[in-house]
């Protein structure tokens, strides 16, 4: 399963929770905003090509049964696929009324669209990242920047600290790149070296 795939059954099965944290921004939402668009009319707009074939990708990976619609089945057997056998109706209930109707492509990407803006811009997010890093080495110390996120104000679980390592691993010296992090959360996708 890709990446966007796997980020979208994070956002359904926890919206209120996850969906703020660590989250992409898409690439034009800002200039959108600065211009004073609304950002619901072209869906489309707001990614780039590369983004919307990602997401067609994931999209095409969610709907399990080929009838253009991610339906309940599809999450369950998505779900089953990963080894998350147990899924309660309940649960795959909430994922799906997460959206207005029927999730075509384009009520998928516009749910992404509706989640992923208003992120901070990158500016802001490194600024208070360098509050915790008073050296300025741009690192952060993995034990600490997951003591922070375990134990302070709306608290990461086990889960969401593990898939944060996966998505940004720390340096064989247990340093956590946080500019990358910045990066990531702002622009979507990995800088190139």
């Amino acid at each position: 399963m890709n990446y966007a795939a796997s980020h979208y059954l994070l956002l359904l099965d926890q919206p209120n929770h996850y969906s703020h944290r660590l989250k992409m921004a898409p690439k034009k939402a800002k200039r959108r905003q600065a211009a004073g668009g609304s950002g619901s009319s072209n869906v489309f707009s707001m990614f780039e090509q590369s983004q919307i074939q990602e997401y067609k990708e994931a999209f095409t990976i969610l709907d399990q049964n080929r009838d253009g619609i991610i339906s309940k089945d599809d999450l369950r057997d998505v779900l089953a696929s990963m080894g998350q056998l147990n899924t309660k109706t309940e649960e795959l209930d909430a994922m799906i009324k997460e959206a207005s109707g029927p999730i075509n492509f384009t009520v998928f990407l516009t749910m992404f669209g509706e989640k992923l803006k208003g992120a901070d811009p990158e500016d802001v997010i490194v600024t208070a990242f360098k509050v915790l890093d008073p050296e300025g080495t741009g690192s952060i110390k993995k034990e600490f920047l997951e003591e922070l996120l375990t134990t302070q104000c709306d608290r990461f679980s086990k889960e969401e600290i593990k898939n944060m390592w996966a998505a940004f691993p720390p340096d064989v010296a247990g340093n956590v790149d946080y500019k990358n992090i910045c990066y990531v959360i702002t622009h979507g996708e990995e800088k190139e070296e």
